[in-house]
């Protein structure tokens, strides 16, 4: 499944034209990513072009038990790198009314999404009390639920508790605390499913079945079981270096993180003089079908999806600034993705149109379940400061890119995002999940 929001930055609330039904604004955001604990530290390591990826820590487990730099070498993992969150066992049961015991045995990522979920909220500028019997769903993206398995080793060592890695929990504890009446869906979706979650949400505030949405994702790596699995299907990249649209990347390096967005009907945020992030125009979900291999995405597919997203924004492709891209850093996956941005711009006939490309993957890697809040943040982020921060490991080029037959250039320095005729910063997001 694939995403695409369409992301046109906020005008003055003095100038705004009477909006559209179907645009949904951004009125809330949160979350933490590696080395990163909030937004603030986030947009720093976006604006200074910091490689955030380190060995797995002694924390999570002993990755020299399970490590063999042999890619072929079976029960063995040839990655043991990735972007991890901090204090991820830290938690404050009783401020959202969990007994400490139960708290101990919830998955990670339900106590993170729940605990930014709240921060996510107020950054709103509501209460829980404000909330309480509205119709606000709750989407969650989530692809991973390996804390479950130390239940075998805690149930040998005689232990009562059995951790738990309910994914429909994610979304129902945030519902159940806030007393929410919207629906309360976590979904998995692989690699696009944060941004999926984000397009239900919108799709259910556009059609009046809800009044407003928190939607998001989250994703941890608690166990060494991720990385053999990885490691066997050959997917992790083999020297922990996310090479988005650069050479001799051969797979991905996985990262953590989680963060969420609250949002709004546009017309009602004006009325209710909402703080306003971004307006998401329109967003397009499809799959892929077919292809020459289970993992290999459609470029036809995607550029339908692309252009049926403008088509739905009602504007230009050549408006475009700047597109967030999935940009996994693998020497086949990064040219069929540009092949089917391309193929959905190539209609411009605006010469000489350039539009900037980049991966926040480069940063902190691939978060999976969390990839498309990842983009999102970094994208609402740059709108903030007006600024097009740098994607890293793009030099020397992926030699099955060229990008002189094309319309991008890959973003690789921190510049000014200025508006062009003061019409507004607007932005496009990519996401693939594995299988279409």
């Amino acid at each position: 499944v694939a995403a695409t929001p369409a992301i046109a930055a906020r005008r003055p609330l003095a100038t705004a034209p009477a909006a559209r039904e179907r645009d949904v604004a951004i009125v809330g955001l949160a979350g933490r990513y590696p080395q990163a604990d909030d937004l603030d530290r986030f947009w720093e390591v976006l604006r200074d072009g910091r490689d955030c990826i380190t060995e797995i820590p002694a924390g999570r487990w002993d990755h020299a038990r399970y490590f063999d730099a042999d890619r072929n070498r079976a029960g063995k993992s040839y990655s043991k790198w990735g972007g991890f969150l901090s204090d991820i066992d830290k938690f404050d049961p009783l401020f959202f009314s969990i007994a400490p015991k139960e708290a101990e045995l919830l998955d990670p990522q339900e106590r993170l999404f729940l605990e930014t979920a709240w921060q996510t909220v107020e950054d709103a500028g509501y209460g829980r009390q404000s909330l309480a019997g509205t119709r606000t769903g709750v989407y969650v993206g989530v692809m991973w639920g390996q804390y479950e398995l130390y239940g075998v080793d805690s149930l040998a060592a005689g232990h009562v508790g059995v951790p738990s890695s309910s994914q429909a929990s994610i979304a129902n504890r945030v519902s159940y605390f806030f007393n929410l009446h919207g629906p309360s869906i976590a979904l998995d979706t692989m690699c696009s499913s944060s941004l999926t979650a984000i397009h239900l949400a919108c799709e259910e505030i556009r059609r009046g079945n809800i009044d407003a949405a928190i939607a998001g994702g989250v994703n941890v790596s608690v166990h060494p079981h991720k990385y053999l699995t990885l490691s066997q299907g050959k997917f992790a990249a083999s020297d922990g270096r996310c090479r988005s649209f650069g050479a001799g990347g051969d797979g991905y390096v996985p990262g953590e993180g989680v963060g969420a967005v609250f949002l709004k009907p546009l017309e009602h945020a004006l009325r209710d003089g909402d703080h306003i992030y971004g307006v998401v125009r329109a967003s397009s979900i499809n799959h892929g079908g077919k292809t020459n291999g289970y993992t290999v995405p459609n470029p036809n597919a995607q550029a339908e999806l692309i252009r049926a997203a403008l088509d739905q924004a009602r504007i230009a492709p050549q408006s475009l600034d700047y597109i967030e891209a999935h940009g996994t850093g693998t020497a086949l996956g990064d040219p069929i993705e540009i092949t089917g941005l391309s193929k959905a711009l190539a209609e411009t006939d605006e010469s000489g149109w350039r539009c900037a490309i980049g991966s926040v993957k480069s940063n902190i890697g691939h978060l999976e379940s969390a990839a498309g809040i990842a983009a999102l943040t970094k994208v609402l982020l740059q709108l903030r400061h007006g600024a097009l921060v740098p994607s890293l490991h793009a030099e020397p080029a992926n030699p099955h890119i060229d990008f002189a037959r094309t319309p991008f250039r890959v973003q690789t320095a921190l510049a000014p995002w200025p508006r062009r005729d003061g019409q507004p910063r607007r932005s496009g997001i990519s996401s693939f999940g594995a299988g279409g």
